[in-house]
């Protein structure tokens, strides 16, 4: 039987998988806290999801070492498998039952589970719970995959795409659960293609491209952006658009403030972004302009 582990819950080095002779995973390195929700952004085919299958124990590798709760995915045993929840992109196959009896069932597979009707309200399904799984609808049916996925209690649940289908009040309810889980010390692993979700829940964000990591720090910090130059952005008395970067915004705003007199028209003051700095990463192309420098 594992003991409890009280490292990282997560330890990667060189991970790497092949497919046809390409590699999908080209020597991964990773760290991941307890009680840390961890990002994993990319472009489609980056290696996100051969990751977490590997993370999961459903992958096999082709090196590398890999630890999840103090022990190899790759030869995991049933009491491991209890301490780890997966919500995959595609829908959990379960009975047509109702969505209580569903709930109940997976729940009997753990050793520690979580009470049904606490789950279905975790998941906004408390209204639902008599309902078909079949008369439900598709957001619906992806809150009962997460619900599946949290019923055993798991110490660290890997979350892919979790949130698609759902409209913007219910992901920000699920956001909400996510939070709470991770106070209570679950680790999450999150794959998510809202750069919007990751900045609300991640405390650290990791970008992969072709297998790779390009870059990882918190959101505030990714790729630099905390060091980025911020560009203000006015019009001037001929209405023409003038803009500065600059590592002093407030000065800049000042300064105006003394040649203008009321409003400054078309006054912005604008920071990189997590999704400018996250297409930067990946060479995605981005609008761009070419602000000039402050003066001296």
């Amino acid at each position: 039987m594992e003991t409890e582990h009280r490292g990282p819950v997560v330890e990667v080095r060189g991970l790497r998988k092949e497919y046809g002779g390409r590699p999908a995973v080209d020597g991964l390195d990773l760290t991941i806290a307890r009680g840390e929700v961890f990002a994993l952004l990319g472009p489609n085919g980056a290696g996100k999801s051969t990751t977490t299958e590997i993370l999961t124990g459903f992958r096999t590798r082709d090196a590398g070492t890999v630890r999840v709760l103090g022990a190899d995915p790759g030869q995991a045993t049933r009491r491991w498998r209890s301490r780890v929840g997966v919500v995959w992109q595609n829908e959990t196959e379960v009975p047509q039952l109702t969505v209580s009896a569903v709930v109940r069932h997976f729940a009997g597979y753990y050793p520690r589970s979580r009470d049904m009707d606490e789950v279905l309200a975790l998941t906004g399904l408390a209204e639902r719970s008599d309902a078909l799984v079949a008369a439900l609808s598709g957001g619906q049916r992806r809150r009962l995959d997460v619900a599946l996925g949290i019923v055993g209690r798991p110490e660290v649940l890997f979350l892919d795409e979790p949130t698609t289908g759902f409209d913007p009040g219910a992901r920000r309810d699920f956001w909400r659960m996510v939070r709470g889980l991770a106070e209570d010390g679950t680790t999450i692993v999150l794959t998510t293609h809202y750069l919007e979700e990751a900045e609300a829940l991640a405390d650290r964000v990791c970008v992969i491209t072709e297998g790779r990591i390009r870059s990882e720090g918190t959101p505030a910090s990714l790729g630099g952006r905390s060091r980025a130059r911020t560009v203000v952005t006015w019009l001037d008395e001929n209405g023409e658009r003038r803009d500065v970067r600059t590592d002093e915004p407030t000065r800049v705003v000042r300064d105006l403030m003394e040649t203008h007199t009321g409003e400054i028209p078309g006054l912005t003051v604008h920071r990189p972004t997590l999704e400018e700095t996250y297409l930067g990463l990946i060479g995605a192309d981005t609008p761009t302009t070419e602000p000039t420098e402050v003066p001296a």
